[in-house]
């Protein structure tokens, strides 16, 4: 692909600029392997302030950026299979080696998501944007808070506008100050200014920092409460409480895992005694001793079965059938309570552990409320079953 400017008048002395040298540029796109051709030009007069300098095409600007391995049309995929559909990077490097037969490297790709996030972030910031998306907003209503990340003394602290639910900028701090808070109003205030749109309140968690910088840099907005750090500090006497009722609950409920082990040791099933059966075999298998002259005794006919009122109730010793069946169904019946068992366990182990919610849901009620539910169920399930299930439960 071979480009070469339009315009080849210099904009310095406006004489027409001579090519001089060719610029090769080799990428990936969705056509295949390309090899750009940029004709670089330059003025040819030796007094011109440009002298020296050489110009590239325009048009090779909108295929890559200079030193890039991929178009745009390949990084504008990346970028919207990894945000928008959170692919892994071994997963978009096979789906472009398998579908587009494009050969990249994982540090390559994760290179281009960097270059992808600093272009979307240009493109977002973007003056003329910014104007367009706020047209028809009267006022600013903005927002400022503070994410902690799970290691580091740094802060993520955000500003996003709240009648467009647009996040404006964020930057990490070491402190929240009142420098550095500061600074970060003044930047909101200039945003403000450059959509040209008056900033009616504030919202935050009311920290120092942050309010006499709203004082100082928006004189006459008010600073209002964040709904969830109001809530929070309201009900954190009540949240205390609720935190010593967990704990007096978690006392109260042990022993969950002693019955698990208990149940499943009773399920494991009992390997026989290996000298028993061989031993019956081959006494089977061994012919008799007696002679042949010697005729067996005539073999008495079996007695018949009694009912089970003739004795009081009792079977024979013959019926091994009806035993072996009663057998099974004992087992049957143990092994039904034993899963029951586990799933009153699991349910109490997750009972115990959920601590999450809000002031307005407290977990400790939650809590109880839970257990006070399964210990309905158990005692309706004691009062519902039959002597011998009620005895093993």
């Amino acid at each position: 692909m071979e480009l070469e400017g339009a315009d080849r008048s210099c904009p310095v002395c406006h004489r027409y600029r001579h090519v001089c040298d060719p610029r090769y540029h080799a990428l990936w796109t969705f056509e295949g392997p390309t090899q750009v051709v940029n004709r670089l030009v330059r003025c040819p007069d030796t007094s011109c302030q440009s002298r020296g300098r050489t110009f590239s095409p325009a048009p090779a600007l909108s295929i890559s950026m200079p030193r890039w391995c991929m178009g745009g049309d390949v990084l504008g995929w990346l970028g919207q299979r990894r945000f928008a559909r959170h692919w892994s990077v071994p997963q978009r490097r096979l789906e472009l080696q398998d579908t587009h037969q494009i050969v990249l490297s994982a540090d390559a790709i994760e290179h281009s998501i960097g270059l992808y996030q600093t272009m979307l972030a240009a493109r977002q910031q973007a003056p003329a944007r910014l104007t367009e998306a706020y047209r028809d907003i009267a006022s600013l209503v903005l927002t400022i808070d503070g994410l902690h990340p799970a290691k580091g003394p740094e802060t993520l602290y955000g500003v996003r506008a709240l009648t467009s639910k647009r996040g404006w900028f964020a930057e990490p701090l070491l402190a929240s100050a009142e420098p550095e808070g500061r600074r970060l109003i003044v930047l909101a205030r200039q945003w403000a200014e450059r959509v040209a749109k008056p900033v009616r309140g504030w919202m935050s968690a009311k920290q120092d920092a942050f309010v006499k910088a709203i004082a100082a840099e928006c004189s006459g907005t008010p600073p209002r409460y964040c709904h969830n750090h109001f809530m929070r500090d309201l009900a954190k006497p009540g949240l205390e409480r609720d935190s010593r009722a967990k704990v007096k609950l978690r006392r109260k409920v042990r022993g969950l895992r002693a019955i698990e082990r208990r149940v499943l040791e009773e399920r494991r099933p009992t390997t026989p005694e290996p000298t028993a059966q061989p031993e019956r075999s081959k006494t089977a298998a061994m012919p008799r001793a007696d002679p042949p002259a010697v005729a067996a005794p005539p073999r008495a006919a079996p007695p018949e079965p009694c009912t089970s009122s003739a004795r009081g109730g009792r079977r024979p010793d013959g019926a091994l059938d009806a035993a072996g069946l009663r057998e099974a169904g004992e087992a049957e019946g143990e092994g039904e309570v034993g899963e029951v068992g586990l799933g009153y366990c699991a349910a109490g182990r997750g009972m115990l552990n959920d601590s999450q919610g809000g002031p307005l849901p407290p977990p400790g009620l939650r809590m109880r409320e839970a257990l006070q539910d399964v210990r309905d169920a158990l005692d309706r399930s004691r009062q519902g079953t039959t002597g011998g299930l009620q005895s093993r439960c």
